[in-house]
């Protein structure tokens, strides 16, 4: 049995997943991407491939001890993809958004796809039939805004996010899950309604982890896909680190 290790370093979260073979078998949240960390999870899980997607400033040292201990690629715009990037500059697409579009046409294929990846920001991610990353929008997501409200006002306070919102708050506490939790279910329902206005055999995929706290609200039908960018990193490295 075969052992990938798919790494997806994100603005909030380092995660992997464990696939043995093509299957997912667990994803960890890792508390730091230090060196002894990154040795232990070799040692444990012995992979023969790796392939890491980071958006942040990871630790250097990462890269070389994976590349010397399996097969290893780093997600990029010079990374051999099945789908094409028609956009004015593919080097400034992050490699999320890479890896969730690999997921999409592998998973989704043959329709017009909205994908709308709920993490630090909201990325709306739009894949057409003929596997073109076509572009999309990126606006704030759920934490970032809580967290605004408390740091440009006297007096708010920060609120954990919460799925259980009334449409009318009744103190300071709803009041804030219900505009901001709520004004984010309307905007993604808006542009919902807008693709599927211009785009006929259109889909919906919904992925990232405050899902839990919006796909209730969402009056649009959606395909929830908690796992999709660690199935796009599995497929692009099937293709990198053959």
């Amino acid at each position: 049995m075969s052992t990938t290790l798919c790494f997806d370093f994100g603005n909030t979260r380092r995660k992997v997943a464990v696939f043995r073979d093509a299957e997912i078998d667990k994803v960890l949240v890792l508390p730091d991407d230090s060196s002894g960390l990154i040795n232990a999870l070799l040692d444990e899980y012995r992979p023969s491939k790796t392939i890491l997607s980071s958006v942040i400033e990871h630790n250097p040292e990462m890269e070389t001890l994976l590349a010397n201990r399996s097969k290893f690629h780093r997600l990029s715009h010079l990374t051999k993809l099945d789908f094409s990037t028609p956009v004015g500059k593919p080097e400034t697409i992050g490699a999320d958004r890479l890896a969730l579009t690999a997921g999409t046409v592998r998973f989704y294929p043959k329709q017009h796809n909205l994908v709308i990846a709920l993490g630090t920001c909201i990325t709306y991610n739009f894949i057409n039939k003929f596997r073109e990353l076509v572009g999309g929008g990126i606006s704030p997501g759920l934490e970032m805004r809580l967290k605004a409200l408390n740091h440009y006002t006297a007096k708010l306070p920060v609120v954990e996010a919460d799925s259980n919102v009334p449409l009318i708050g009744y103190d300071t506490r709803t009041n804030i899950l219900s505009g901001v939790v709520l004004g984010m279910v309307y905007e993604m329902d808006g542009f919902i309604d807008e693709y599927r206005s211009k785009f006929d055999n259109f889909n919906v995929v919904l992925t990232g982890g405050d899902m839990v706290h919006l796909a209730p609200h969402l009056k649009n039908k959606i395909f929830a896909d908690p796992d999709l960018i660690f199935k796009g990193l599995y497929a692009i490295s099937e293709v990198n680190n053959p």
